[in-house]
């Protein structure tokens, strides 16, 4: 089934995404320095990562947690 038809596996998707586009942007910073255009959507998803990270953390966590147990 694909994720856009299944929340739990869109949430799992779009975490995945911020997680992935904060840790390339710490580690590579000349690749999100676009902010419009295509790239301009993952700037944005690191964004989010940065300012939220407690909560992007918790989200992570709690989608471990109900992978594994459910």
């Amino acid at each position: 089934m694909s994720a856009l038809f299944n929340f739990h596996s869109f949430l799992s998707v779009v975490l995945l995404v911020i997680c992935a586009c904060t840790y390339l942007k710490m580690h590579f910073p000349a690749i999100l320095e676009q902010q419009t255009g295509f790239r301009g959507f993952f700037w944005k998803a690191a964004r989010i990562g940065e300012r939220l990270s407690p909560w992007v953390a918790f989200g992570c966590f709690t989608m471990g947690v109900s992978i594994i147990f459910f």
